[in-house]
């Protein structure tokens, strides 16, 4: 079945941004799900469209009304990319309870409820692509941000889990892992309170960490990297389980998972810690 019908999440900026425009330019139709809407587009050159919805991944009722609404205005949905996160720093130990919740409520739990509130479709259907954003950093562990990826690396897994499930009623599970993108993300990212302190045991080098991400980041690729890599795999007829951009990424992906773990965390450590 073509992929015609997508809902993706995170949509109002950054690599979800960009990929709705490009389904859109592929003449799908998409729609754009985010806290704060926007404006309906349509594509000048083919029938794809645009349509922005509310919709806060941490609010079930939300997700379940979105998802009828698409049902009932196409009586179908083809895809749903789960896209929406967000990034807090700061070390384990200047992070509290509420802000560990805070990062793992939108980077996992979001999309685990937007992906079940699908499935009940595409199980109807007997089809549907479900893909989702996880990051270099479920692979490699990241110091001062290691919740967001514990969160990374929980959706990989997830992902793996649920394409093993749900493979009798035609649904396909795709994991993609950026690596360091130039996106608002950097501008957005959230630090824990206690470690904004000075007298932390760990604000210097978390400084100095942190900084050096963010300098990446902002040196990275372009989410048009992300976004093609999403269209490819939604318009294959079978996705691949796991995605990760640019060959560089992928050595590091492979070297991690190879190298003894003494020797990975070393490396990580000269460049992060």
């Amino acid at each position: 079945m073509e992929t015609k019908v997508v809902l993706i999440t995170g949509a109002s900026a950054g690599i979800g941004l960009v990929a709705a425009n490009l389904m859109m330019n592929k003449g799908m139709k998409v729609y754009a799900a985010s806290r704060r809407g926007g404006v309906p587009q349509k594509s000048s050159t083919g029938a794809g469209e645009i349509i922005h919805v509310k919709m806060d991944v941490n609010n079930e009722a939300e997700i379940v009304s979105v998802v009828a609404q698409i049902v009932k205005e196409n009586n179908r949905l083809d895809a749903v990319i789960s896209n929406a996160g967000n990034g807090i720093a700061g070390s384990i130990e200047d992070s509290s309870s509420e802000e560990v919740k805070y990062q793992m409520e939108t980077n996992f739990f979001g999309a685990v409820k937007t992906i079940q509130a699908c499935l009940p479709v595409f199980r109807k259907q007997g089809y549907g692509k479900i893909i989702t954003t996880s990051s270099v950093a479920g692979v490699v562990p990241i110091p001062f941000q290691a919740f967001y990826s514990a969160g990374k690396a929980a959706l990989i897994v997830f992902m793996q889990a649920l394409a093993l499930e749900t493979k009798p009623y035609g649904i396909q599970c795709c994991t993609i892992l950026p690596g360091d993108t130039k996106t608002d993300f950097t501008s957005a990212r959230k630090y824990t309170e206690a470690s904004q302190n000075s007298s932390s045991a760990y604000y210097e080098t978390m400084k100095k960490s942190v900084g050096k991400m963010e300098k990446d980041e902002q040196n990275g690729m372009l989410p048009d990297v992300i976004a093609k890599a999403m269209i490819c795999q939604l318009t294959r007829k079978k996705m691949k389980i796991q995605v990760v951009p640019r060959i560089d990424y992928k050595i590091i992906c492979w070297l991690f998972k190879h190298l003894p773990a003494r020797t990975s965390l070393w490396i990580v450590g000269l460049l992060y810690a």
